[in-house]
């Protein structure tokens, strides 16, 4: 990876983007399946939303958006929308988990 400051056109500086993207997407992937994992230890429905580790991961992640120079308000809007999206797979595959279906795997 070339750092920001050595490229030398914007065609560089797009393909160290689109670098960075392939690696978030990466890692939401398997972001995804540690949530999918979840799922099979939560004891009901609404501890799979779990507000109260909503809350508490919210805050680090404002704090980890500020040590890196970003905007906090933007870092939670941004992983509300991811959680409330996952929330929302964990409480299919929890569903699935109690009912006796099979994994998606």
């Amino acid at each position: 990876m070339k750092p920001a400051s050595e490229c030398q056109t914007l065609a560089d500086v797009r393909v160290e983007i689109d670098r960075i993207d392939e690696q978030i997407v990466t890692l939401l992937g398997m972001r995804a399946a540690y949530v999918h994992a979840a799922a099979r230890f939560k004891s009901s429905e609404a501890a799979v939303a779990a507000p109260e580790r909503l809350e508490a991961m919210l805050k680090t992640r404002r704090e980890w958006a500020a040590r890196e120079g970003l905007s906090p308000d933007f870092v939670e809007k941004l992983y509300r929308e991811i959680v409330a999206w996952f929330i929302a797979r964990e409480t299919e595959e929890w569903k699935n988990v109690v009912s006796g279906k099979p994994d998606r795997d």
